[in-house]
């Protein structure tokens, strides 16, 4: 070999000392680099002058061995090197994911920033948790931050800790009501959980606490992921307090302007424009003041303002994107319906001028007024379900009596009966109201008897002969199984989804004696709910999950599961987009999922909730442009 033909990579000797040859040698050179050496280094041999020759190492002996001390300080090395030689992204040797290329957008865009402020709303499925990882193991490898909090329910916890360090080698403590204890018994004296441990991954309703809020927000890492950032907002309407308290939090870590922040929902805008201003005016106090409207091209401007925080993509955007094919499953969407049953609409009459009469009674202020009229919404909402949602709303007591104001009584009822507050549900928060209304020291005892008399005539409606709606799901569940589908039936409350295992289970017994049915609801602890999910999966037969909204966010149901029914339908457009993204999204090996939108055909409360959907999608594209 001459000396101008060794190729890139190769060693060579030459000056007394070993080169590595670089590309791109000018004719007649050999462009180099000093083994071991820096870029400064950099150097070119002149073949007839330098006389560069190939390099020879001998080969190692049992004499040449090393202590421990020496091996490690060789595998660092080496670690070391590969990280040299990985491009602009110093972080990725030491990834375990191939990140798809969409993927690596919101990095490039976080790179761009001195301090990164980012509104990841990728659809569901298309992966915000690896595009946040990815920023995160840059942030930390380049030495820009030195410790990271991940901010998520407590059921999400564990799987986010699973992610960070099986792809991205971050290892990440669990700060959790249930662990709090066990790692402040760890901390050296003197220090805190916050400043021992340097990635938390911490459950957002106990950090919220104004006991632990504070003390966190002086001692927050430089870097904080916000999972679900959506339910960190309140209402603007009728708020919410568990969210007015995560709120504060967030604002206050928002007001560092070093801190970078990362904020993660598929469902940024559910159709209130205050709570969108507020979650964008975390990243930038410039963004809370644009109007709601951003469409036309008089706000060109203000949509550049927003595209540097914000990146929202569907399923469109990306599935071929710099030419990667990234597979999705395609989405069929069907509408079923069914009519009340003459027992069952006698019942749904009944009731509704029960409830007028209430909420009309002149001798009620405005505080017991605003109970009924809340309990009442919340009672037809109940009956519209299930029999059984109906019997035990009209024999519980409201919860509504307990507060002592109708403010207090509003913030309370709003985000269970307009379903603004997933987070909620996610605890275990799917229950009803309460329809008894009457107090210890003012009973109503007229009132309570025709409650109790109600309760009873739902009692009698269970079952597929007065029951249309449970009925049609069984012709509904058949056609899935028959096209090869395994279905998940959501359901806004608790008893709802147990009737309907309870009578899904007896009904499919003959025509399918393989078949299983099982229930998740807020009542299972998380790790019983995965337990569930996992051993149901893994049946081999046909398999229906009947759940409430404690699945409908975070959990990844696509290794099981094809197709989503919406038994009852949600006030609010971002739960349904999260319940079907269970199961479309990136992993889905299925080519084609299902959405069933179940509703009553002569069922006035189920109209205003198709009302409610169809004017809040307007509004969102409207604020998004």
């Amino acid at each position: 070999m001459t000396s101008t033909e060794f190729n890139p990579g190769t060693l060579v000797t030459a000056r007394g000392r070993e080169w590595l040859v670089l590309p791109a040698s000018p004719a007649g050179t050999l462009l180099v680099r000093p083994l071991g050496g820096r870029d400064d280094e950099t150097a070119l041999l002149l073949p007839d002058i330098d006389k560069p020759t190939a390099s020879t190492f001998e080969a190692p002996s049992v004499e040449d061995r090393g202590d421990a001390a020496r091996a490690r300080l060789l595998r660092d090395a080496l670690r070391l090197s590969f990280r040299d030689t990985t491009g602009p992204f110093r972080s990725f040797a030491q990834l375990a994911v191939s990140p798809r290329n969409y993927q690596l957008v919101p990095l490039m865009m976080a790179t761009a920033q001195e301090t990164t402020r980012l509104l990841i709303a990728d659809g569901v499925g298309i992966g915000k948790t690896v595009e946040a990882g990815l920023i995160a193991a840059e942030l930390l490898a380049s030495g820009e931050a030195q410790r990271l909090a991940v901010l998520c329910s407590p059921q999400l916890a564990p799987q986010w800790q699973a992610e960070l360090r099986g792809k991205f080698g971050i290892t990440a403590e669990l700060l959790l009501p249930s662990t709090a204890n066990r790692l402040a018994r760890s901390v050296p004296f003197g220090s805190t959980v916050y400043e021992h441990y340097p990635h938390l991954i911490i459950s957002t309703d106990y950090i919220k606490q104004r006991s632990r809020r504070d003390e966190f927000a002086l001692q927050c890492p430089e870097l904080v992921i916000v999972d679900e950032a959506h339910t960190c907002i309140a209402p603007s309407t009728a708020g919410s307090s568990q969210a007015h308290q995560r709120f504060t939090l967030l604002r206050r870590l928002a007001d560092d302007p070093t801190r970078h922040l990362l904020l993660l929902t598929a469902t940024p805008h559910n159709g209130d424009d205050g709570a969108w201003q507020a979650l964008i005016g975390l990243l930038d106090n410039r963004l809370a003041t644009l109007p709601p409207d951003l469409s036309g091209p008089g706000r060109e401007e203000d949509r550049r303002l927003l595209a540097r925080y914000l990146i929202q993509r569907q399923r469109a955007d990306i599935r071929a994107y710099l030419s990667e094919d990234t597979p999705f499953p395609t989405r069929e969407h069907a509408e079923e319906s069914y009519k009340l049953t003459p027992e069952y609409r006698r019942l749904l009459d009944r009731v509704l001028s029960f409830a007028r009469e209430q909420v009309a009674d002149p001798t009620l202020n405005t505080f017991h007024r605003r109970v009924r009229w809340w309990s009442a919404i919340a009672l037809l909402r109940s009956i519209a379900s299930s029999p059984a949602a109906a019997e035990q709303t009209l024999r519980n007591r409201s919860e509504l009596i307990d507060a002592d104001t109708a403010e207090a009584a509003d913030a309370l009822a709003s985000p269970q009966v307009f379903d603004v507050e997933l987070d909620e549900s996610a605890e275990g928060d799917d229950t009803g109201l309460g329809a008894d209304t009457s107090t210890t020291q003012d009973p109503d005892t007229t009132a309570r008897r025709r409650l109790r008399a109600f309760a009873d005539e739902a009692r009698a409606l269970r079952g597929t002969k007065n029951d249309a709606k449970l009925k049609r799901l069984l012709a509904i569940l058949g056609t899935l199984i028959s096209d090869g589908f395994h279905p998940i039936v959501f359901c806004r409350y608790i008893p709802t989804a147990e009737y309907v295992a309870e009578h899904l289970r007896a009904a499919l017994a003959k025509k399918y004696p393989t078949a299983r049915v099982e229930s998740v609801t807020g009542t299972l602890p998380p790790e019983e709910r995965e337990s569930r999910v996992k051993d149901l999966t893994a049946h081999d037969g046909i398999r229906i999950l009947i759940a409430t909204d404690c699945l409908s966010e975070g959990v990844n149901l696509q290794e099981g599961f094809t197709a989503i029914v919406h038994y009852d339908l949600a006030w609010n457009p971002t739960r349904h987009e999260q319940r079907e993204g269970r199961v479309d999204r990136f992993g889905q090996l299925a080519p084609k999922v299902r959405a069933v939108t179940y509703y009553g055909a002569d069922n006035k409360i189920d109209g205003v909730v198709l009302d409610v959907l169809i004017r809040r999608h307007e509004a969102i594209k409207r604020s998004t442009g």
